[in-house]
């Protein structure tokens, strides 16, 4: 068999025989650490290996991670990064220096440890992590740049023992696995402060700083907070990059930095990254330069391969996708797009089940012209049903039963003035930018095979 079948085999027998939250929502969740305890304890302990760093947060946790990486690779260490969910290839989610781990490698791991698995039935995303543990070790990482899947206290990532954990922001989102106030959010990410290790808040806010406080002073763990550390000016955009004045607001320091990340709301998730870097070389003796940390933030898609971030993938029409998925997530998004200048705009929509529909409904425009779809999950929104909720809203479309076809209708009546926008999953941009990748040759970052 070749390593192509091998491979698709392989993640079909992950798919089918494990529970997937992408799939069923939160009922494929273990509310407990036993089930990676086990698979790590077989693999033996791989997470204690390397050194990491823990990021939550309900927000920009995967970009945060991305710039954190990319700093780290540009200043010469070699570098994990797990985040999730994948957009096209399910080996998006485990990289080493930038590059996915190979197919031959998945098959090998997931063959090794096939009577773990059926013995242990851990859910898919236990599988993961335990995957994602193991390449690190094996590869020898310095440091491992890991994201939490849902929370915190019981996700499984939180059994690694890190040198620094990072909660970018608290919002609305997955209230019925979290709970319906910010506090309760608020209190499930907390779970993921170790003790005396240090902590950085990205983004404050008056219902959850109680939060954080009580439990760095539980935990005896340092407290930092991005916005009193740095402050960013954004002094022009172009099609490339965002560019920023950067000012270290304790050593009253500037300079100029620009990124390939174009989303406004990327702004706190910068700090958040420069706040971290300044923590790892006071409490670690990084080696990172100021030279580096600017070169990095100026290609972290070319060193990382983040996608789905205000990723403006195509000119003519200018289509953009982005993995907004929450009511706080797309105001971000629907205010820059907002800003975006076309003959006529296009926006192609489609959530999953468990989320606040109606209330992100509510922030999109009514002057522009919907493309209703469904990513092909089970837990995806019917399209009809997103269609009459929408249309309870004012906004007004066509149904279509993929992806493709919409971001296909989309793009045809856009013609070359108008513009795109993919949005609501990241499993209705994963299927776009797939389609858009084998349909208009789009060229994404290079993978190991």
């Amino acid at each position: 068999m070749n390593t192509q079948a091998a491979y698709n085999d392989t993640i079909d027998y992950l798919y089918e025989r494990l529970p997937q939250f992408s799939k069923q929502g939160a009922a494929a969740i273990k509310k407990d650490l036993v089930n990676i305890t086990s698979l790590c304890e077989a693999l033996g302990e791989p997470y204690k290996k390397f050194k990491s760093v823990h990021i939550a947060g309900t927000n920009g946790k995967g970009s945060t991670s991305h710039m954190l990486a990319a700093i780290l690779q540009q200043s010469g260490y070699r570098v994990g990064l797990y985040t999730s969910p994948h957009l096209i290839d399910f080996r998006e989610r485990i990289r080493i220096d930038g590059q996915q781990v190979s197919k031959d490698w998945v098959v090998d791991f997931v063959e090794k440890n096939k009577k773990l698995i059926e013995q242990v039935e851990p859910s898919f995303f236990e599988v993961t992590v335990a995957m994602a543990f193991q390449a690190f070790a094996e590869n020898e990482v310095d440091f491992a740049i890991i994201e939490t899947g849902l929370g915190g206290r019981l996700d499984s990532t939180n059994i690694i023992e890190p040198i620094l954990s990072i909660i970018t922001n608290i919002s609305y989102d997955h209230m019925d696995v979290l709970g319906n106030t910010l506090e309760q959010i608020a209190i499930e990410k907390a779970g993921i402060i170790k003790a005396k290790v240090p902590v950085i808040i990205g983004q404050q806010h008056s219902e959850t700083e109680r939060v954080f406080f009580e439990q760095s002073i539980h935990k005896q763990s340092t407290l930092y907070y991005a916005d009193a550390q740095w402050d960013l000016v954004r002094v022009k955009q172009d099609q490339q990059y965002q560019y920023f004045k950067a000012i270290h607001r304790a050593k009253m320091e500037m300079f100029d930095l620009k990124t390939d990340l174009k989303g406004n709301y990327q702004v706190p998730n910068i700090k958040t990254a420069l706040a971290a870097i300044d923590i790892l070389k006071t409490n670690h003796g990084l080696n990172i330069s100021k030279e580096n940390i600017i070169l990095a933030l100026g290609k972290v898609k070319r060193l990382t391969g983040l996608k789905g971030r205000w990723d403006i993938v195509q000119q003519q029409p200018l289509i953009i996708a982005d993995v907004a998925h929450n009511p706080a997530g797309l105001k971000e998004v629907l205010a820059q797009w907002d800003n975006v200048k076309a003959k006529d705009k296009h926006i192609v929509l489609g959530f999953v089940k468990d989320k606040d529909v109606s209330a992100a409904l509510s922030l999109f425009p009514t002057d522009n012209t919907y493309y209703f779809c469904q990513a092909q999950i089970p837990r995806a929104l019917n399209m009809n049903e997103l269609k009459q909720l929408a249309s309870e809203k004012g906004l007004e479309g066509k149904v279509y039963p993929t992806v493709d076809e919409a971001v296909k209708a989309a793009r045809n009546a856009a013609g070359n003035t108008g513009a795109v926008l993919i949005t609501g999953s990241f499993f209705i941009v994963g299927e776009g930018l797939e389609y858009l990748s084998v349909n208009n040759g789009l060229l994404f970052p290079t993978t190991l095979e």
